[in-house]
């Protein structure tokens, strides 16, 4: 008996409902209109187009606008997945090779690297930068090269122990603070890795291009192509690769050793699409001339070692050209 009232309770209140909408009303039932699937799918993928922008539309508004440096023509970055590759003096004889190749040009080169600066070293300068009128930096003064670094700002041997806000914050004044006058080319020497750092620059700056650089030997490979697909992710063109530290050759009897393996990032560069700027040897007159502070295309510009780095400073201002299109 329980069970039966409260089927009728229900049935009740069932019959209730119905009759207070638009069925009980004696309105006749319309089924929805059937869709064909080609009208559908049309649907649907203006549907997908439209969540696609509006996504694209609220990341672009989470992320900083691209802001030129005053009076940089073209940004080039030096790059690599892995530390001790020879990016630091890459980027120094490049700076210096394009100036080699083209005397009207006006280059300078910015150390990125916060927690191991090497252009101190590597361009044998020390001190203190100066502050304008507008309480800007000046840039340190050597081979014809204005260069800024974290360096200029601490001791020799006093370690950087920062969190990431700070190595940001030291980042933005590294770029904006300085007082770089009329630069064709600024080339940034980025720390290794694919972190904080390089995501700061690229989404601050307008980068022309990324140069990668890589040994031949496969481990250091693996890394130098997770920074090119960094720098595609966020729409940078990759230059190319320069294969560093590419042969040994003996100074006494000239044999040739391929120390760190052969032709590695030629074989990474075709898998990539891009192309190899060039082979820097490893060779006993750029370890020495870079640890003294003279670097091997000012201090032996005539040797085979001088030329290879201003073959790669070439190959950098054709590729810039050829993005520029």
């Amino acid at each position: 008996m329980v069970f039966y009232h409260r089927y009728r309770m229900l049935s009740q209140v069932c019959k209730s409902a119905i009759a207070n909408t638009s069925l009980g009303a004696g309105r006749h039932f319309r089924p929805p209109p059937v869709v064909c699937s080609h009208v559908r799918s049309k649907i649907s993928g203006v549907g997908e187009r439209s969540s696609h922008e509006k996504q694209k539309a609220h990341m672009a508004r989470g992320l900083p606008k691209l802001k030129p440096i005053p009076g940089v023509k073209e940004v080039i970055v030096v790059a690599s997945g892995k530390g001790g590759v020879g990016k630091s003096t890459t980027a120094v004889n490049l700076a210096l090779g394009l100036l080699a190749n083209d005397q009207s040009k006006s280059v300078g080169l910015l150390d990125a690297d916060v927690y191991g600066p090497s252009i101190p070293k590597l361009m044998n300068l020390k001190g203190n930068p100066e502050l304008t009128e507008n309480n800007l930096m000046k840039p340190l003064l050597n081979f014809g090269i204005p260069c800024m670094s974290m360096g200029f700002l601490i001791e020799d041997s006093a370690p950087i122990v920062w969190r990431g806000l700070m190595v940001m914050s030291a980042i933005e004044k590294l770029l904006r603070q300085v007082d770089w006058g009329l630069l064709d080319y600024l080339v940034i020497d980025m720390p290794p890795g694919t972190g904080d750092v390089q995501l700061s620059i690229t989404q601050n700056v307008p980068i022309a291009g990324a140069v990668i650089v890589s040994t031949p030997q496969d481990i250091a490979l693996l890394d130098a192509r997770r920074g090119a697909e960094m720098f595609r992710k966020v729409n940078v063109p990759v230059l190319g690769l320069v294969q560093n530290m590419s042969v040994f050759q003996c100074p006494q009897c000239n044999f040739q050793t391929h120390i760190f393996g052969c032709d590695g990032a030629k074989e990474l560069a075709r898998t990539l699409g891009v192309e190899v700027l060039g082979d820097i040897p490893l060779h006993l007159n750029i370890r020495e001339t870079s640890d003294t502070g003279q670097p091997v295309v000012v201090s032996s510009p005539n040797s085979p070692e001088a030329e290879a780095y201003r073959m790669v400073a070439s190959a950098v201002v054709r590729r810039l050209a050829e993005e520029s299109i």
